[in-house]
């Protein structure tokens, strides 16, 4: 059988750690179930990541990347401020329509970490991470829009996560409910009264 280097099944072993805890739970995720559900050795976990801590830590950076991906993807590269918004939004919310088992999984990962001290670091990283690039996004597009924020970039971030994060968690328990985007717009609404900006008009020379 050829040999294959740690590097190489690492993330192959995040895979299929992913799978495993999506589908049967964090607390089904030990070091045995997951090697064998990709078909290795439990000694082959160990080799690639020393502890079940630092798979768990990996997959939290993996599910923590993935997103922010998603956050960069859902950004327009033309709309205005209030524009921009709603489609982060709505393009969040259509993730947790279609994939709440993801959502559910990193919010399990985050809970854990409150308690395991080895996982509080990815925790506090999944949180900066998702904020900072929020931030980023609200004031370049605040700056290339020419709309003045009346509050931080990073406080309205920080509001708009939080708005999501609640509305997801509604979601997660109370997943037979009709599909209701209310709440939804009401977040996309006190977002924008939050950033309270107005449009800066340019400079005309007068000649």
């Amino acid at each position: 059988m050829a040999h294959v280097s740690a590097a190489e099944r690492r993330p192959q072993l995040i895979k299929a750690a992913i799978a495993l805890m999506t589908r049967e739970g964090v607390t089904a995720g030990s070091t045995r179930a997951i090697a064998a559900e990709l078909g290795v050795a439990q000694a082959t976990v160990h080799y690639t990541f020393g502890t079940k801590e630092d798979l768990y830590r990996a997959v939290m950076e993996q599910l923590t990347g993935d997103l922010i991906a998603q956050v960069e993807r859902a950004a327009p590269q033309d709309a205005g401020f209030e524009e921009t918004i709603a489609a982060m939004a709505g393009a969040l919310w259509r993730t947790v329509e279609v994939e709440a088992s993801g959502y559910q999984l990193l919010t399990e990962l985050a809970m854990l970490a409150l308690r395991t001290p080895g996982l509080s670091e990815a925790r506090t990283a999944h949180y900066q991470q998702v904020t900072e690039v929020t931030e980023r996004i609200f004031a370049e597009t605040a700056s290339r829009t020419g709309y003045v924020l009346a509050q931080p970039p990073g406080l309205v971030a920080r509001f708009f996560l939080s708005g999501i994060d609640g509305l997801t968690m509604q979601r997660l328990y109370a997943p037979g409910e009709p599909a209701d985007n209310t709440g939804l717009r009401a977040l996309i609404a006190a977002t924008v009264a939050l950033a309270g900006g107005k449009l800066e008009l340019p400079d005309v020379p007068i000649s």
